[in-house]
């Protein structure tokens, strides 16, 4: 079987304008700082699990893919990119397609912009799969009987080394109440778990919690990649939220029965704290921005 090396970063969060995120982050140096940090190590595929733009511009999609897509080809990798809860549709589709530009993808729905981002396409004998968890307008994910049916459909059949599952909300509980009350919506988080189960699928990549989580869940790990942008801060008090100006990603090997995986997040000199919001603002978002039961 032959190897395979990803570059795993998520949520950087570009925006066309060059505006700095929260009013700090230069989030362009962000991510050329965690594409040095790399710069030595062999790579198959860089993938970005979604919040690709702050803003949804085409501008900014086309900026990240010239950063990204470029520093892949230097490496003889392909660029993967999957839409998150900050990205637009129609610009996200504008500049990357279904999310696998240059390759030869199968997208779902076409370029219809009310429908999700998804694609499958292959790589050297792996199956890359993007699915869209992004709900218009709000911060939780949602995966639709559509999406899941084309999940299981570009999985019926084992490819030649396996399969890479790419969504940005992760099908795993939060460490914050904060970011749960923005996660994946339980029961399709439930389903999408039973359509990998038992698959040749050999791990799924996720993004939003901006911060590393590997959890294996029926014998598929399910790697959380940090922030490009910020780091949150996963064992504060769990009422309140907050971020560190720091970038990280993560690196995944897939060689046999070997899933390796090794996260890294590196603070900028001196270490500041993007954001913090203390628990009644934190409820209050939750109240205005999380899934209403």
């Amino acid at each position: 079987m032959s190897a395979l090396r990803i570059l795993h970063l998520s949520d950087t969060h570009v925006a066309g304008d060059g505006g700095r995120h929260y009013g700090v982050v230069d989030t362009a140096e962000h991510l050329q700082r965690a594409l040095a940090h790399v710069q030595r190590l062999n790579i198959d595929l860089v993938v970005v699990s979604g919040d690709v733009s702050d803003d949804g511009s085409e501008e900014s999609y086309r900026q990240i893919q010239d950063a990204v897509t470029g520093w892949a080809a230097g490496h003889g990798a392909r660029a993967v990119f999957a839409m998150g809860n900050h990205d637009d549709r129609a610009g996200f589709r504008a500049v990357l397609g279904g999310g696998q530009p240059g390759a030869d993808e199968t997208v779902l729905g076409g370029d219809d912009p009310a429908r999700p981002v998804a694609s499958v396409a292959e790589h050297d004998g792996w199956r890359v799969v993007v699915l869209d968890s992004s709900v218009p307008g709000a911060g939780y994910g949602t995966l639709e009987p559509e999406q899941l049916q084309f999940l299981r459909d570009a999985i019926a059949a084992p490819s030649a080394h396996g399969t890479i599952v790419i969504v940005h909300h992760p099908p795993v509980r939060a460490q914050t109440d904060l970011l749960q009350a923005l996660a994946l919506d339980e029961y399709d988080a439930r389903d999408f778990i039973e359509v990998v189960r038992a698959s040749d699928v050999r791990v799924v990549l996720s993004g939003h919690y901006h911060h590393p989580i590997v959890e294996v869940v029926a014998g598929v790990p399910v790697v959380v990649a940090p922030g490009v942008t910020n780091v949150a801060r996963a064992f504060e008090d769990p009422n309140e939220e907050s971020a560190l100006d720091a970038f990280g990603g993560t690196y995944i090997e897939i060689d046999g029965d070997h899933v390796r995986t090794v996260p890294f997040t590196e603070p900028l000199t001196p270490v500041e704290v993007v954001f913090h919001l203390d628990a009644d603002v934190v409820a209050q978002v939750i109240r205005d921005a999380g899934r209403q039961s």
